[in-house]
């Protein structure tokens, strides 16, 4: 018998009343079910809703040191079940175990690190102008807050979402994406064991149109943070902003890394390679873009090319698998078509194809692709794609480079390859992505830095680090008279 997966509301884990499900599928082998995720209705998604906002009443008085305790069980719980998650995340989102173990990981440390906000949770004390008075303001949790999660990082994202929400006092309803259900429910799982009490952590299985948007509309959502496309991002930006509560949206990118003449070409190859080949190009600080000197580019083209026959697709499970599938068959098609554009508009130098060799052809692969000769004004460099695809563009000047590195909707992640101290500042001044990398891949983040992008990619504040508490507190300015008398004077 099939797996059901199920929700998880006011303290119980619930099979979905909805009566219709979706095939959870391992997207390396389509014929593979892993299981039937509820479609929930949008009658559920308001339950879940209710108990985040009874809970409340509760949780916001539970000290924040105490808050802090569970998220930091949470963390070593995570940290226990690593191989076990790790293994659901490779089956059911294709991503090869190496990179899950190592998502697993970072989710620890972010949720560790953001555990500490229980004991640093502060606001300000200033003098006040009127004799006798104590003038000081206190952070103060929003109440319940809608989470919208996507595929690619699962487990990372919820995780870093739902720690900052419980640790400053609020609860929380998560939508996890419908293509990651298992790795949902071991996140929530592992909140739940940790002593979240019932109600303070929620989980519901659907689809953005119903159960995400009753959790987007209910009046007793004070809060929303989504990461996902650009579309649906400013979509709930615009419906959250309708009912006056703060949104948080992480969106898009379309990553460059550049290379000057004077950069080590060799590590800037391997960091290109290593950017936009691996999770399969499905993250969203992956580098899409290689904006490269022309007086090297045909060595740092090269180099790329060379490394892609070192890359095993297969089985993410399989050691030896160093590229897994795409998540599932719309974005199958959706990379396939892209890759139809950047015939049609610059050269091919790579990959371009779906692989269906033998144990390939029942899953979702993608060789690695590399364009060269490609225009600023060409879809595929302006784009986001979402694959294992690289496209090179060649410049003659730093300042050209910086040009068409900022000629995006997007601005999420950026790398820089040179050796050249004033270019590397004044790269930091000028390019416009909210995380900057000198000789370093595109990807990465750490769990105490903030993580976020400018333009299309991201609105709302950023997330990890103490930044996420801003996100998730509002400030209240309390003034403390205790002269005991009445005030004879006022102040402006």
């Amino acid at each position: 018998m099939s797996k059901i997966y199920r929700n998880y509301i006011g303290g119980e884990w619930v099979e979905s009343t909805s009566g219709r499900t979706t095939a959870n599928l391992n997207p390396s082998n389509e014929n593979e079910s892993l299981g039937d995720v509820p479609l929930s209705s949008s009658v559920e998604a308001l339950a879940a809703v209710e108990s985040a906002k009874e809970a409340f009443k509760t949780w916001r008085k539970v000290p924040a040191p105490k808050r802090g305790d569970i998220v930091a069980r949470a963390a070593q719980i995570i940290a226990e079940r690593g191989e076990a998650i790790a293994e659901s995340l490779s089956r059911e989102e294709g991503k090869i175990l190496k990179e899950a173990k190592g998502e697993v990981q970072k989710t620890v440390n972010v949720v560790e690190y953001l555990a500490g906000e229980g004991r640093r949770l502060s606001g300000v004390s200033r003098e006040s102008e009127l004799a006798k008075n104590y003038a000081f303001t206190r952070r103060e949790p929003l109440g319940v807050c809608g989470l919208i999660t996507p595929w690619n990082f699962p487990v990372a994202i919820p995780a870093w979402k739902i720690a900052p929400a419980i640790v400053t006092g609020n609860t929380v309803v998560l939508k996890a994406s419908e293509y990651t259900p298992e790795t949902a429910e071991h996140v929530v799982q592992a909140f739940i064991d940790a002593g979240a009490p019932p109600g303070v952590v929620n989980l519901v299985h659907g689809l953005g149109d119903e159960a995400g948007s009753a959790i987007v509309e209910s009046p007793d959502v004070r809060a929303l943070s989504f990461t996902g496309s650009t579309r649906i991002g400013l979509q709930i930006y615009a419906r959250g902003a309708a009912r006056g509560v703060p949104v948080q949206c992480e969106m898009g990118g379309k990553n460059p890394i550049i290379v000057l003449e004077d950069g080590n070409v060799d590590m800037a190859a391997a960091a290109a390679v290593m950017g936009g080949f691996g999770s399969t190009g499905q993250r969203c600080t992956a580098t899409s873009r290689a904006i490269v000197h022309n007086s090297i580019a045909d060595e740092f083209v090269e180099g790329v090319l060379s490394r892609i026959p070192t890359m095993v697709a297969g089985d993410p499970l399989n050691p030896e698998t160093t590229i897994g599938p795409l998540v599932n068959s719309n974005q199958l098609e959706r990379v396939l078509s892209y890759l139809e554009v950047g015939r049609s508009e610059a050269d091919l130098k790579a990959g371009g194809h779906r692989l269906t060799e033998g144990h390939l052809a029942n899953g979702y692969f993608v060789a690695p692709t590399l364009f060269d000769n490609v225009l600023p004004n060409h879809r595929i460099a302006k784009e986001e794609i979402f694959g294992p695809v690289i496209s090179v563009l060649r410049v003659n000047s730093f300042e050209e480079a910086i040009e068409v590195a900022n000629n995006v909707d997007y601005g999420l992640s950026s790398s820089i390859y040179t050796n050249d101290y004033a270019r590397i500042f004044e790269y930091a001044e000028e390019i416009e992505t909210g995380i900057c990398h000198v000789n370093s891949p595109t990807i990465g983040g750490e769990a105490h830095l903030p993580f976020g992008g400018m333009k299309q990619t991201g609105i709302g504040g950023r997330e990890m680090n103490e930044e996420a508490i801003e996100f998730f507190t509002e400030i209240k300015t309390v003034y403390f008279d205790y002269t005991g008398a009445g005030r004879t004077s006022s102040v402006y």
